[in-house]
């Protein structure tokens, strides 16, 4: 036997070749070795080889994505077993497709036998549909012109107008041809610039994909990117899609034994909205009308009449939970039921003379009366599992919703059975404990394990680990709560408090960050900072697109952003920018929520404290993210003002605080403006 070259790969992965893995990615980026992102990397190894569910806690800081990216390869190419990697948002979806996943596979190749294979794959919307470019405007699309004239009219067109948007729909269905021609994926996130409303015409439903009846089947899109992730070692995706798998039995996702889900402090938000409904009379007056090409007389003007029938029964019944059987929602509700489900069967017959492309939309149409059916169907059961309520906005008026009462059967099912599950978050804890978040997943208290044990009395034991965070939270940043502020009410924002936070601002030069419980809050707040700091910018949520007043925000020091939740989770501004963030209200959940009413109901029937478990729950999950916003780099410093009493005067004060990053914490305002002050000072 010749030697070995030193500088070829084993020939087969080690038990510690995660940590190899990692250390190499680390090095790729410039990174230095973190004692968090270490632990987080053999708990993760540890639970894939033992088959043990994971909740691991990573605060901010401590790169879990390649904590949890070096194991999940290494164990994909040594088991030849595929890891789904589920994130919040195609955002992050993104940032790992582009940014983590090739520092890791670079350093993989170099330690593992082979170079590991990866995809990402999205929603089949977020793919150009061919049948939709080529032959498949709909019979309602009156706006669109032949690309010729539409491209014309672009020439003169102005921002927001049809002939834009005409000319953006040839553009895109040009792209959507180069993609099929080069065989890509067809993208939204590849697509030149567009508005939602163009890529409308260039994509499908889910409900009204034509599947094999597709002529241009062998050449989608959407089923080339689901052939690359078969392929796959690695696979990322989203919640809404780990989500819509496992309501339909797992045939959405290629096979996989190991799922991970990041930013796992909203996956279970992420299974209800995909396992929600809404049912709007503008809604079934549309599909109404598409229907009715292949419908008889009666049974058209039958559906298209439920469009009245269920605005009059969405005006006679208040905004809120309903429970009564015989409500006019409900018995609506059944009405629409039977008809649409009569429509649904008539739609099924094709005439012998139809072509290809009737016969496409009338499958199109019939997925969309289907969806309307079973939407009507859920909510005319009005089931004990289900939360049916009437919701009204300003904009689109009244309209039926029903959520499940929670999804913890759903994930522990159709995830936690069937796959080893890896959840991690910078906020696992809630109240200093895993217990919440894992009783939301379907996981129980008892089936929780510490060491490994030698024998599982349970299929679902799982455990519990905090890798902590590489920033000295005490050291760096304050905790104010105004403890002698006015209690908050349902007025909005005190005229005490409002003062308060002018005073904060000053000291810390604007760089404010301001996250308000409501938007009328949000800009009470602004409007007072500008008059008493007419010197200082204040830029309000509602005033422009929101990346745009982030970047602002970024690009001048002083600039201060105050908004609502889409602030308290979605901004990452490191650095001198943000100083201080201020948070007006413990974001307790609306009263008059009818989900969040219903999950309460459901704990304190079940002998448990409901407030706790929801309300308080809800709340200490949002205190957690916002406050993070504040600390995001190991020399950031500043201010976190809590401008609610509660949080150091009421019973559950302690819950909340106990979620939080460990700021040392004060009463004392002077404390936190002289504290503010000496940040603003050149050095």
């Amino acid at each position: 036997m010749g030697d070995l070259d030193v500088g070829a790969a084993p020939a087969g992965p080690r038990p510690e070749d995660h940590l190899e893995v990692l250390r190499r990615a680390v090095e790729g980026i410039g990174g230095s070795p973190r004692p968090g992102q270490i632990e987080m990397a053999d708990a993760v190894a540890e639970a894939l080889e033992d088959g043990i569910h994971l909740l691991v806690q990573a605060g901010t800081g401590t790169g879990k994505s390649l904590g949890y990216l070096a194991p999940a390869l290494t164990h994909a190419v040594a088991h030849e077993n595929r890891v789904i990697v589920a994130t919040a948002t195609l955002a992050l979806q993104a940032q790992l497709a582009h940014k983590d996943i090739p520092a890791v596979l670079d350093s993989a190749e170099k330690v593992l036998p082979r170079r590991p294979r990866t995809a990402v794959l999205k929603g089949r919307s977020n793919h150009a549909c061919l049948y939709r470019v080529r032959d498949g405007a709909r019979p309602d699309q009156d706006a669109l012109l032949t690309g010729e004239q539409l491209t014309e009219q672009a020439r003169a067109a102005t921002p927001g107008t049809d002939s834009e948007l005409g000319a953006e729909v040839v553009m895109l269905r040009e792209w959507a041809e180069d993609q099929a021609a080069h065989h890509q994926l067809g993208d939204r996130d590849d697509a030149p610039d567009h508005s939602p409303r163009a890529w409308a015409q260039v994509s499908v439903p889910v409900r009204e994909c034509l599947g094999t009846r597709c002529i241009f089947h062998d050449e989608c899109l959407f089923e080339a990117a689901r052939e690359k992730a078969r392929d796959a070692d690695l696979v990322v995706t989203n919640h809404a899609l780990l989500a819509i798998d496992a309501l339909n039995g797992g045939t959405v996702l290629p096979e996989h034994d190991v799922v991970i889900i990041d930013e796992a402090h909203e996956v279970v938000d992420r299974f209800t909205g995909a396992a929600s409904a809404t049912l709007a009379p503008a809604l079934v007056n549309s599909v109404a009308r598409r229907a009715s090409s292949w419908l008889d007389d009666d049974l058209a003007t039958d559906l298209l009449d439920q469009t009245d029938v269920l605005s009059e029964a969405l005006e006679a019944t208040e905004p809120g939970r309903v429970t009564d059987p015989e409500s006019s929602l409900i018995v609506a509700a059944q009405t629409l039921r039977d008809v649409s489900r009569q429509a649904v069967s008539a739609m099924g017959r094709g005439d012998d003379g139809e072509s290809d492309t009737a016969g496409a939309e009338r499958v199109q149409a019939q997925g969309a009366v289907r969806e309307i059916f079973e939407t009507a169907e859920r909510i005319a059961n009005l089931a004990a599992a289900d939360v049916v309520w009437i919701s009204e906005s300003e904009y689109a008026g009244r309209a039926a919703q029903v959520a499940p009462l929670k999804v913890a059967g759903l994930m522990r099912a159709s995830v936690l059975a069937d796959t080893t599950t890896v959840l991690t978050s910078a906020t696992l804890k809630i109240g200093g404990d895993f217990t919440a978040v894992a009783r939301d997943v379907g996981l129980q208290p008892a089936e929780r394990v510490q060491a490994r044990p030698e024998a599982l009395d349970t299929e679902m034991a799982w455990r519990g680990v905090d890798v902590g965070s590489p920033f000295d939270y005490r050291r760096q940043a304050i905790l104010y709560v105004g403890r002698d502020l006015p209690r908050p009410g349902r007025d909005g924002i005190s005229p005490k408090a409002l003062d308060d936070l002018a005073e904060l601002v000053w000291a810390a030069g604007g760089r404010t960050l301001g996250l308000f419980a409501s938007q009328r809050s949000a800009v009470a707040a602004a409007e007072h900072v500008r008059k008493a700091l007419p010197s200082l910018p204040v830029m309000c949520q509602g005033e422009g697109h929101l990346a745009g007043l982030t970047r602002r925000f970024i690009a001048e020091p002083e600039a201060c952003l105050f908004g609502t939740l889409s602030l308290w989770q979605g901004v990452d501004v490191p650095g001198d920018t943000c100083r201080l963030v201020v948070i007006d209200k413990i974001p307790f959940p609306r009263p008059d929520d009818p989900l969040m009413q219903a999950r309460s109901q459901a704990v304190t029937a079940a002998g448990g404290n409901g407030f706790m478990t929801v309300s308080a729950g809800h709340a200490a999950l949002l205190l957690a993210q916002g406050s993070g916003r504040l600390i995001r780099r190991g020399d950031d410093r500043g201010v976190v003002a809590v401008l609610d009493p509660r949080l150091v005067t009421a019973r559950y004060g302690s819950f909340l605080l106990a979620s939080m990053p460990g700021f040392w914490t004060t009463t004392d305002r002077e404390v936190a403006i002289g504290a503010l002050r000496r940040l603003n000072q050149p050095t």
